[in-house]
């Protein structure tokens, strides 16, 4: 059984899935994109966009009753490598101790043109 997690706080899916998923005590957390769901805005830099889409996974995760500190595997998608240190720097202020197993890959492309994107595998 599956149960589907939505949060007002994230921006809503913009095609046929869901921001999450719980199943089997995971919630599956779907690419965030650094959009503010109260504005629509995205910001323009690495390390803003970062923190965007990291706090679009925290709302989501709260939805669920969860925390940062469920997360056992993230995914970061960049729109280019050469993001990986800024990006990292911000990342790491999400995670105060054990940090979760983490890919990071470079895509030609993003959706609406984001420099990253962050998708993670939560439990309870």
């Amino acid at each position: 059984m599956k149960n589907v997690i939505s949060s007002q706080k994230a921006p809503g899916a913009i095609g046929p899935y869901s921001q999450a998923i719980e199943a089997n005590g995971f919630v599956f957390v779907s690419g965030q994109l650094p959009i503010d769901a109260a504005t629509g805005v995205m910001p323009g830099d690495i390390e803003s966009q970062t923190r965007q889409s990291l706090e679009n996974v925290k709302a989501i995760l709260e939805e669920a009753g969860l925390s940062m500190a469920h997360i056992v595997k993230t995914t970061v998608f960049l729109h280019d490598m050469s993001m990986f240190a800024e990006m990292n720097k911000v990342y790491a202020t999400y995670f105060e101790s054990a940090c979760p197993a983490r890919s990071a890959v470079a895509v030609k492309a993003l959706p609406k043109d984001a420099l990253v994107e962050i998708e993670c595998i939560a439990a309870r």
